[in-house]
């Protein structure tokens, strides 16, 4: 579910992308927008749109808004609000109705005696069918729109159907259409039930207006469940009135180096935040006014150090815990007496009386048994309770919270390891681990909700950019979210409908700001929001790329900090030092055209196709921008300059990890300044070794390498043996620099000093073997322990 056992993450890595379900949409072998016939500016795509006769409808100021009964003005009401914030005008609702303009209507029965499209189960869970049946009678989310030059309906048989006809047509009309809407009629329903996103307010904390543009979002996107992680080994974030000190003690951490101590006096300076009660049923009613249910995770038997910091007593061990700065896989678990199951049902009655959701979701992942294998009276406890092994345990408490569940009217639902050791037959999976967990529970009959984390975790980094903030190593772009298909193929027939949906899962340990939150859910949330709402044969990405644009507009419009890294270009470069030339190579992302300029112009719609490799002498800057339409993507044109000394230097971004076992690449980021910008370097924490492939050193004498110190603020339970590091032969360590594999006899070395400079940086001089020639791999690595802090290149430039 994080970064985790690190074991299914390093096969993440190693393995190419998980094989498709037979019918998942295709992504073409070199990508770019291409808009099908019939297309509309639409995301997620309609399950079915006509295109009718006439001339459309144009939407001014002017337009009448009509809507009879207290549902459907409520959906008028929010349309208009949608529509003036995505850019287009202000509409007034009008009592009654008013010839020659959008009306909403709500009804069982649509004209025609046709039946509004609709879907299968809702998941507060009601009725089932399979994923892509045939529309229903009675519709729980689909709507009809209907627009021609004397009007346009919008028709649904509940609230919520109506509200996603209005965050449709507010899309019609925004986006670069100037209002302008053609005449169509779209018959519309999700395929999915379940389209979530799971945010982790434990790692770090957002605010409740913070929490409420994300649902705004959700809803402009038709996303309906809304997952909060409120409960981790770094904080506590729900207030529970029984046992106060999940907050006054769980809620607040200390961060790791010069982040968590005050600039001015060096006091330690905590990070603290939770929710009370009366703000989670602010939320609670915010969300469900758009249709969206929350859903609470409180996690157990592990990532549990801030609650056992609270009342030790609930833990195994006798020592004293607080709340993790750190991040990974961490030890301590809930242990397993009456009193600690006690605990947790009193936590779970609140948590009932607040959340009106069906689900409660119980964690259930990444619990290390170490302390329970160790301890004589967890062992002894498990003889009692009959439970032959930790798993079982672990199985016994899910089962004893199920029950509990199940006498208040709730469904547990947990990550796939509650499978492990046997599963309660109500209980519902999520499946992180890949998709090999939820076929398996939907193949015993368990609902499943897919969320693996190759295609759905938002926090790993969507393109290679260097302008990329800091996340997890597996690049998740958005291909391959949009490619995701959650029902496996090899899954039975009449086990499909057991696949309630997918979900996007946002863990924040490197989001610190809410600047980050949005550049890592958008636009990726909106390929999720695609792939959990249209058809099959709906799905397009080239088509959905010739659709985005008209979305960042709307993002624009919003205010959304939306990523600017899939709509820049890439610059390579392939240069020859003693030349003094460089051969420049350009490309968007997702293969967007890209036009450039090198005489320092602005770069326009006019200005030259990138077409094939630029060839030229150094001194020269090149400026691209990608473009669809004749408009730019991105807020700023890439530049890249490159000169005699920009030849001799490359950053850590530009560097290799070293060859071998041992690779664990992260994008970290400093640990100070306590506020504002830090700098961001790409490691391998498990064998900090740069390499420059190909470097030429012929003239060269002496490296210059910037280094910096950060806390190595990692657990990593049982993968820690895969942690290397060279042991060090001075009392601080030595900067070493190879040739080749990177494993051979260091040609020069530097003592490392004891402490940094006032900006946490230092320049390491290493002077090179006067016989130093020719082009190679280029290695430098730092030896001394890793722990409890350990160095980071910046930078790396040969000097004459």
């Amino acid at each position: 579910m994080r970064f985790t056992s690190l074991a299914p993450l390093l096969l993440c890595l190693a393995i190419a992308p998980l094989a498709r379900a037979a019918d998942a949409p295709a992504i073409d072998n070199a990508p770019g927008p291409l808009l099908r016939d019939g297309s509309l500016p639409l995301i997620p795509a309609p399950a079915h749109v006509q295109r009718t006769q006439g001339a459309g409808f144009t939407l001014t100021a002017s337009t009448p808004l009509s809507a009879q009964g207290d549902a459907a003005r409520r959906v008028a009401a929010q349309f208009s609000a949608l529509l003036a914030r995505s850019g287009g005008p202000t509409l007034v609702p009008s009592v009654g109705k008013a010839a020659g303009g959008v009306r909403f209507v709500l009804e069982s029965v649509t004209t025609n005696g046709r039946h509004p499209p609709g879907t299968g189960r809702h998941p507060s869970g009601t009725g089932r069918q399979p994923p892509d049946a045939p529309a229903a009678a009675t519709a729980t989310e689909g709507y009809t729109l209907e627009v021609g030059p004397s009007g346009i309906s919008v028709r649904a048989a509940t609230e919520a159907g109506l509200f996603y006809g209005a965050a449709t047509l507010a899309q019609l009309a925004t986006g670069g259409s100037d209002g302008h809407i053609p005449a169509v009629r779209i018959e519309d329903a999700p395929r999915f039930s379940w389209r979530g996103l799971m945010l982790d307010s434990a790692r770090h904390f957002q605010s409740l207006d913070e929490i409420k543009q994300v649902l705004d979002a959700m809803a402009a996107h038709k996303l309906n469940t809304f997952h909060w992680h409120l409960t981790d080994d770094q904080g506590w974030r729900m207030e529970i009135k029984r046992y106060p000190k999940l907050t006054e003690v769980g809620s607040c951490r200390i961060p790791a180096g010069d982040g968590g101590r005050d600039p001015a006096t060096g006091a330690p300076r905590p990070y603290c935040g939770f929710y009370t009660q009366q703000q989670i049923r602010d939320v609670i009613a915010y969300a469900a006014a758009l249709h969206i249910q929350v859903i609470p995770e409180i996690d157990v038997p592990g990532h549990a150090t801030a609650a056992i910091a609270a009342y030790p007593e609930l833990g195994v061990l006798d020592t004293p815990l607080q709340p993790l700065s750190e991040w990974g896989v961490f030890p301590n678990l809930f242990n397993t007496e009456e009193s600690t199951f006690t605990f947790l049902e009193n936590v779970l009655e609140e948590v009932i009386a607040l959340f009106p959701s069906t689900y409660v979701h119980v964690g259930g992942d990444e619990a290390v048994k170490d302390q329970w294998i160790a301890s004589a009276r967890v062992q002894q406890r498990m003889r009692e309770l009959g439970a032959s092994d930790e798993m079982q345990m672990q199985s016994h408490l899910i089962k004893r919270l199920e029950t509990f569940l199940e006498q208040h009217d709730r469904r547990l639902i947990g990550w796939d390891e509650i499978l492990e050791g046997g599963l309660p037959p109500q209980a519902t999976v999520m499946s992180w681990r890949g998709t090999e967990g939820g076929l398996k529970a939907a193949s015993e009959g368990h609902d499943v909700v897919m969320s693996p984390v190759t295609d759905m975790y938002m926090d790993y980094l969507q393109t290679s950019s260097p302008n990329e903030p800091p996340g997890r190593p597996l690049l998740t772009t958005l291909a391959r979210t949009y490619a995701f298909e959650p029902v496996p193929a090899t899954l039975a027939a009449d086990k499909q409908h057991h696949i309630l949906g997918l979900q996007a899962n946002m863990f924040t340990e490197h989001t610190r700001s809410y600047a980050r939150l949005q550049h890592n859910l958008f636009p990726r949330l909106a390929a999720v929001a695609e792939t959990g709402w249209s058809p099959v044969q709906q799905r397009d990405f080239r088509d959905f790329l010739a659709r985005l644009p008209a979305q960042l507009q709307r993002y624009r419009a919003w205010g959304l900090a939306y990523a600017q890294t899939p709509f820049e270009v890439a610059v390579a470069h392939q240069d020859d030092r003693r030349a003094g030339s460089v051969q420049v190579s350009l490309a968007n992302p997702l293969g967007y055209e890209v036009r450039y300029r090198t005489d320092g112009q602005p770069v326009t719609a006019a200005s030259p196709l990138y077409q094939a490799p630029l060839q030229a002498r150094v001194p020269v800057t090149v400026h691209a921008a990608a473009f669809f339409n004749g408009q730019p993507l991105a807020a700023a044109p890439s530049v890249a300059a490159f000169t005699a000394q920009s030849l001799l230097t490359r950053r850590d971004d530009e560097l290799l990890t070293c060859p071998g076992p041992g690779q664990l690449l992260l994008r970290l980021e400093d640990d100070g300044p306590a506020d504002g910008p830090r700098a961001v370097f790409n490691v391998n924490i498990f064998n900090p070794c740069w390499r420059w492939t190909d470097a030429d050193l012929t003239g060269i004498g002496t490296l210059k390498v910037r280094a910096g110190r950060i806390p190595y603020y990692f657990q990593l339970a049982h993968d820690e043996p895969q942690r290397r590091f060279e042991a060090a032969t001075r009392a601080h360590g030595e900067m070493k620099i190879r040739r080749g594999d990177c494993s051979g006899p260091a040609m020069a070395e530097v003592a490392l000093p004891a402490s940094v400079g006032a900006d946490g940086f230092v320049t390491l001089e290493a002077t090179l073997p006067k016989q130093t020639t020719g082009k190679g791999d280029l290695c430098i690595s730092f030896t001394g322990d890793t722990r409890p802090a350990m160095w980071v290149l910046d930078e790396v430039t040969l000097a004459r």
